[in-house]
C-alpha cells in the first residue's frame, strides 16, 4: 500500500523506515517547512518579561531550537528559569528540550486539546501568566482558551510555515504512480497541512481512495467536514500522536476491518 509521508523532512525519516519495514510504499512530500522570523525588538521585549511566567508552552522541536537561540540572544540565561515549568505538545519536543536538560509536561494526546488537560493548565489555580514559543498562525484556539480563563499570554512569534517548493513539483509525479481507485494513505498532522494539500488535490485531481491519517478530534472534523461537502467519499483515521508504532497500529486496524 502507498504511504504518502508529509512530515518536514527534518522529522520525516523514522517514519518512513519504520513504514518500509513493515512492507508500505512510502513517497516522502513534506507539506510543511518552518522557517525562523527575525530576532526583532518585540522578541527582545517578551524575553525580557519572560522571569514573569509560570509556563512556557513550547510546540515543536523547530520552537525549541529558535527559542533557546534567541534567549542566548537576547542575553538570558537558562538557569535564570528554573521556576518556570515547560510544556511541551509532544515527546519529539519534549527530546528536543530535554536537550537543554529540561523536564517537560507532555499530554496523552499530542493536540491543543491535549495539553489543555494537562493538570498544571486544567487545575493550577494561581497560574497567571503563559508564554507560547510557537509559529505564525498557530496554537490559536489554546491561547483563546487559557485567556478565557484569565491567564495572560506572551506570544512569542518564532518561526512561520510554509509550503515547500519541491513538494508542488513533486505532487503531480506521484499522483501519475498512482493506480484507479488504489488506497493511499496520507498523513496530515496539521489544518495548514490539510490546507495546502487540498489545493495539490485542486491542481492535480487523482482517483486515489484516499485514506487520511489526523492528529486528534479537531483536525479529524475538519477533515470529516470536508468529506461532507464533497461527492468523493474517503476514509479517515484519527490519531492519538505521531509515533511510528501509533500510526503502523491504526493503519493495520484499518484494514483488518476493511
Amino acid at each position: 500500500m502507498l504511504f504518502i509521508n508529509t512530515r518536514p523532512d527534518d522529522r520525516a525519516s523514522a517514519l518512513t523506515q519504520a513504514l518500509s519495514e513493515v512492507g508500505y510504499q512510502v513517497e516522502a512530500l513534506p507539506l510543511l517547512e518552518l522557517v525562523a522570523e527575525p530576532f526583532s525588538h518585540v522578541l527582545q521585549q517578551l524575553y525580557l518579561e519572560l522571569k514573569q511566567v509560570q509556563a512556557i508552552v513550547v510546540v515543536s522541536p523547530t520552537a525549541v531550537d529558535v527559542g533557546m537561540r534567541y534567549l542566548r540572544q537576547a542575553g538570558l540565561q537558562l538557569d535564570q528559569l528554573q521556576h518556570i515549568q515547560w510544556i511541551a505538545v509532544g515527546q519529539t519536543t519534549a527530546h528536543a528540550l530535554a536537550k537543554y536538560s529540561i523536564d517537560s509536561w507532555v499530554p496523552e494526546v499530542e493536540t491543543s486539546e491535549g495539553m489543555l488537560q494537562l493538570p498544571i493548565l486544567k487545575q493550577h489555580k494561581d497560574l497567571k501568566k503563559i508564554a507560547f514559543w510557537r509559529g505564525l498562525g498557530g496554537r490559536q484556539f489554546m491561547m483563546q482558551q487559557l485567556q478565557q480563563h484569565g491567564v495572560e499570554i506572551l506570544n512569542f512569534v518564532l518561526y512561520h510555515r510554509q509550503c515547500p517548493k519541491q513538494s508542488v513539483i513533486a505532487f503531480p509525479e506521484i499522483v501519475k504512480k498512482i493506480s484507479l481507485n488504489q488506497p493511499v494513505a496520507v498523513l496530515i498532522s496539521s489544518e495548514a497541512s490539510w490546507n495546502y494539500w487540498q489545493q495539490f488535490c485542486k491542481q492535480s485531481p487523482c482517483t486515489a481512495a484516499w485514506v487520511y491519517l489526523v492528529l486528534g478530534s479537531r483536525l479529524a472534523q475538519l477533515v470529516e467536514t470536508a468529506q461532507s461537502q464533497t461527492a468523493k467519499g474517503f476514509n479517515i483515521i484519527q490519531l492519538e500522536n505521531l509515533s511510528a508504532s501509533e500510526i503502523i497500529h491504526r493503519m493495520s486496524d484499518w484494514k483488518g476491518h476493511v
